[in-house]
């Protein structure tokens, strides 16, 4: 141990020492290893639906105590004290996923009105430079935001908008210094550098109008982080006015401009309803115009094109329809069904342009790509080379184009930027990622599927480096999401590398409550059927292990925010079937905190995990929350994190998580905690810093491998 890690020890442990109500382990330690710290109990108790909760742990929910942060350092001291045999595979680690990267790179830049706008990055430098070029590539560069000079001195930087003005003269960007997702706003003047005197809190979203002196922004409710309010402002003014708000707490509101600059759509979503106004962007102050006054359990979303609007919506369509309507009167009784309902296929998106539009659908756990042209209404399938892989629509800020810029990739191939020609029906490689040192012939990729214990086929995405011997003696590494709808789709990432040279075989489970196979996939796992979602999981696991992919002794499991309850939820389940657990801003003390409609994000998830103030919810949440299963059993090793500002799951669910757990731990496997003191959600903003998080967690999880 370094001398400076045993000062910061002492120093921790002296702290919790002179703490009365915060006491260290009293049993002895295991095989020269530390006791781990012990929170004190401080029993809460809550009475509801005449069920008593006793909570020992809800203290640590109180940042501002000094208790609280010397017990988190204490954790951290503890987690740093057990790894500190893996300094050296960490650095080993970091360097191979360094050598993995070119590190001074520029994306393809992107068109929009006179300039080409692309961000690069430069060796040594944390955050990415943010420039643009004037009429040709051959123009001198005009950098418009440089990252690295706006994080000296922070922690933490995130850039959140980014939009230029129709004129191009002037930048308005925000950014979050702390990792709560709490963005300030900005404008800048690209002519002369200067910021202008508007600085505005708390926006989630900004969009300029056609006279490039007024903006549109949405803020966020100071308390709840609900976005909920939508303003105007001219620059120059002192003030802003309202232009719109949604009173109702399971709705969100955002915000953007269309693609052919025509309006400004404000839309207001719940998980299972939404509503769309508009207001054209050539006349700011307009009141805003709804499209169809929202309907419950009906979504639909809008986008533009020269007098119609062309509308997504889920109306007579669980898999969702597009309809279009004249812009004058875009009531139902004038929609006209452009692609009508699928029950097999999902309409994903839709991406206009002055003559065709592209189409992305998923069909049976793959996505897919069509361009209409909208003259002749004929249509053709952009086509891709390898059967698992993952395709997303590009920056297109241009609207009259016949160009759709798209980015490829699977588990062996690289990110791809291609540009689709919608008249010629070609693509073109623009640019795929360099990763050194990497031979993609050297490793292979597989869809297979586990048979959920209701019948239900659920796909598994695998990569290895061949050849693959199914002895059941392969290390596996098994990752799920499972909610909101959101896919997991099998993207390359090269510092997986690191794993698979070392014969690691990474999974992917896309289980009920994403979106891999459309609406009927997410409506399957959330609410009252959210237990789906982690038998699905624990039938994946057992698949993998019963085919001999890996065994039991070798497979890691790892999951972030929705993703950490499944971790906790599958742990309680089958603690006898993973050797280790990567828990991630584990959002696993649901109880508690749906039932604090104070906190970011409670009240507009009552429509995905359940409300506990409605009796039979509450009785189903209490089934699974993590936090509240945890039973005296052997559990397994697990590594928990935490960030202490995450606005989206507190650091408090993983720390009052980690002390139940040693509590009931009847084994002998290390709980692990570890805490970012200065980050939130996402962890790291710099991306050397990220990667040494990474290095951090790939230590451990081959440790417990046996790696």
């Amino acid at each position: 141990m370094r001398m400076i890690d045993r000062i910061r020890l002492r120093l921790v442990l002296l702290a919790l020492l002179a703490l009365p109500q915060l006491l260290l382990a009293q049993q002895p330690a295991v095989a020269d290893q530390p006791a781990p710290p012990v929170a004190a109990k401080k029993p809460r108790t809550t009475k509801i639906h005449g069920d008593t909760l006793v909570d020992n742990y809800y203290w640590l929910r109180q940042k501002s105590n000094p208790e609280v942060i010397a017990h988190l350092e204490a954790e951290n001291a503890y987690t740093a004290a057990m790894m500190k045999g893996t300094d050296g595979l960490q650095q080993t680690l970091y360097d191979e996923m360094l050598g993995h990267i070119k590190q001074t790179d520029v994306n393809v830049p992107y068109r929009l009105g006179g300039y080409h706008y692309y961000s690069r990055t430069e060796e040594g430098k944390q955050y990415p430079i943010q420039a643009r070029k004037k009429g040709s590539l051959d123009a001198p560069e005009e950098v418009t935001l440089d990252l690295n000079e706006l994080a000296k001195g922070l922690k933490f930087l995130a850039l959140g908008s980014y939009q230029v003005s129709d004129d191009g003269n002037l930048l308005a960007y925000t950014t979050d210094t702390t990792g709560y997702r709490q963005y300030t706003l900005f404008i800048k003047d690209l002519r002369t550098g200067r910021l202008l005197p508007e600085t505005i809190e708390r926006v989630d979203a900004v969009m300029w109008a056609t006279d490039n002196k007024t903006i549109f922004y949405v803020t966020e409710d100071p308390v709840t982080k609900r976005s909920d309010k939508v303003f105007r402002h001219v620059l120059g003014s002192d003030k802003s006015d309202l232009v719109y708000q949604d009173p109702d707490e399971l709705y969100d509101v955002s915000a953007f401009r269309t693609r052919d600059k025509a309006f400004v759509v404000v839309g207001s979503e719940s998980k299972m309803t939404s509503e769309a106004s508009t207001i054209p962007a050539g006349k700011p102050f307009e009141a805003p115009r709804v499209i169809v006054p929202r309907h419950a359990n009906q979504k639909y979303f809008v986008d533009h094109r020269g007098d119609r609007f062309y509308i997504v919506t889920n109306d007579h369509a669980r898999n969702y329809r597009l309809v279009t309507a004249p812009d004058s009167d875009p009531a139902k009784k004038n929609w006209k069904e452009i692609i009508g309902h699928r029950p097999a296929v999902k309409l994903d998106d839709v991406n206009l342009f002055a003559n065709s539009m592209e189409v992305t659908e998923l069909e049976g756990g793959s996505q897919r790509m069509r361009i209409v042209d909208l003259r002749t209404n004929r249509s053709t399938s952009i086509r891709f080379p390898e059967p698992v892989y993952s395709v997303f629509a590009e920056a297109n800020p241009e609207f009259d184009t016949s160009v759709f810029r798209y980015r490829y990739q699977s588990l062996v191939t690289p990110a791809s930027v291609f540009d689709y020609d919608m008249e010629k029906h070609e693509s073109t490689l623009l640019k795929r990622t360099e990763v050194p040192n990497y031979d993609a012939s050297l490793y292979a990729s597989e869809r297979i599927y586990a048979t959920a214990t209701d019948g239900t086929k659920i796909p598994l995405s695998i990569v290895y480096k061949k050849p693959l011997v199914r002895d059941g003696r392969r290390p596996m590494l098994l990752y799920a999401y499972g909610s909101y709808g959101i896919p997991t789709w099998p993207t390359f990432s090269a510092n997986r590398l690191t794993l698979l040279d070392r014969g690691v075989i990474y999974a992917i489970a896309h289980i009920r409550g994403g979106g891999e196979l459309g609406e009927p996939w997410r409506e399957a796992g959330r609410m009252m059927v959210k237990r789906n979602t982690f038998t699905d999981f624990v039938a994946s696991a057992e698949h993998l292990v019963g085919e001999k992919y890996t065994s039991s002794e070798r497979l890691v499991i790892q999951g972030g925010s929705a993703g950490g309850l499944l971790m906790g939820a599958v742990t309680n389940l089958r603690p006898d079937l993973f050797k280790a657990v990567v828990a991630q801003v584990p959002f696993v003390d649901v109880m508690n905190t749906m039932m604090d409609p104070t906190l970011p994000l409670t009240t507009s998830e009552y429509l995905e995990w359940g409300n506990p103030n409605v009796r039979k919810e509450y009785d189903y949440i209490k089934t699974y929350s993590p936090y509240d299963n945890i039973r005296a059993k052997k559990y397994p090793a697990m590594l928990v994190k935490v960030s202490l500002n995450d606005s989206q799951v507190p650091y408090w669910e993983g720390t009052k998580f980690v002390a139940r757990l040693r509590e009931m731990n009847q084994g002998k496997n290390p709980i692990l905690l570890r805490v970012n003191m200065g980050a939130g959600h996402g962890g790291s903003s710099g991306r050397y810093d990220a990667l040494r998080e990474i290095a951090f967690d790939q230590a451990y999880i081959l440790t417990q491998m046996g790696r």
